[in-house]
């Protein structure tokens, strides 16, 4: 009798597994701020929602294209170009609706004054640390257009690098890089959080997924609550998340962990606020005259339901 049982629990389990979602959620970086999805794995709250995901790191403006026919399930990078340009693909959700990146110096430069006509790294040219450092440099009374020289050097890591080697006087940086920089002796001049609300990681989809799979998409959507309210109250297991995934140690760990937990909010208001930001920004950068309305960029039903199942909020 003990082995018939045994035998029927090991076929349920392997049911469950079979009928588990396979799912392939893109990540643009690995760093701090993008934790929310793979913490979600580590910690079994996509299984939990029916999800065998793979979580894979894609740069550049690819994705938008593989979201779109197919070939990656969701995104957390909150580029919202191809939005904009008619890829059919839609925000759904935000789980960071501030930047965590810092406006990082080489050591003579004191403050974000001094970076007038100055070079300053940024991901892209209209990515999010683009628009964070210009909403940086307007909070100090200045004008990004004319007195910050933007230049595209690409993730993170490269900007890192990019001001290390001196080929850059300043640039945006994440966690944990911008405690790495300081302590070679480079100056976090501002964060991005203290200037604008802009949301930097959320959750991008196909159109064609909203309208078929929206049950999915909820689903998706409760395991990254889940995983940000964990961030939020356990300090402790989130920062031995971070050792294991980044390959950190404890200080750098904790040091990351303490720059961006303020920032892990799932907050609706916040959400729909930020992402008219964006689009607004977006816009001007991409010289369009027309207006761009919201539901042109995002569609943020299913995220308003998870929360009120997940969190109860009205």
């Amino acid at each position: 009798m003990n082995i018939f049982w045994v035998s029927v629990i090991v076929l349920l389990l392997q049911t469950s597994v079979d009928a588990a979602d396979k799912i392939r959620i893109v990540l643009p970086n690995v760093s701090g701020e993008f934790m929310t999805f793979p913490l979600a794995q580590k910690r079994g709250f996509l299984k939990e929602e029916g999800l065998d995901a793979e979580i894979i790191r894609v740069t550049g403006r690819v994705t938008s294209t593989a979201l779109s026919n197919g070939e990656v399930d969701y995104s957390t990078g909150m580029r919202i170009e191809a939005e904009i340009t008619g890829i059919p693909i839609r925000v759904v959700a935000c789980y960071v609706p501030a930047p965590v990146n810092a406006l990082v110096a080489r050591p003579d430069v004191k403050s974000v004054q001094e970076l007038s006509g100055k070079t300053v790294g940024v991901s892209a040219i209209g990515g999010v640390s683009h628009f964070a450092a210009k909403a940086i440099a307007k909070h100090f009374g200045l004008n990004p257009d004319k007195d910050f020289k933007f230049i595209g050097v690409g993730p993170v890591d490269a900007r890192f690098a990019r001001l290390t080697q001196g080929l850059v006087d300043a640039t945006m940086l994440s966690p944990p890089l911008d405690s790495e920089a300081k302590k070679k002796g480079f100056n976090i001049l501002a964060r991005a959080e203290d200037a604008l609300i802009f949301p930097e990681t959320g959750l991008v989809t196909a159109v064609k997924k909203v309208r078929e799979k929206p049950d999915e998409i909820k689903r998706v959507i409760r395991a990254g609550i889940k995983a940000n309210r964990y961030i939020r109250g356990d300090r402790d297991g989130t920062i031995q998340f971070l050792i294991e995934w980044l390959k950190i140690n404890r200080e750098v760990a904790t040091a990351t962990y303490d720059s961006v937990v303020k920032v892990f909010d799932e907050d609706f208001n916040k959400c729909e606020k930020g992402l008219r930001i964006v689009i607004e920004e977006t816009r001007k950068n991409l010289k369009l005259n027309r207006e761009v309305p919201l539901n042109d960029v995002a569609d943020l039903s299913i995220f308003r339901e998870a929360q009120r199942e997940e969190l109860g909020i009205k």
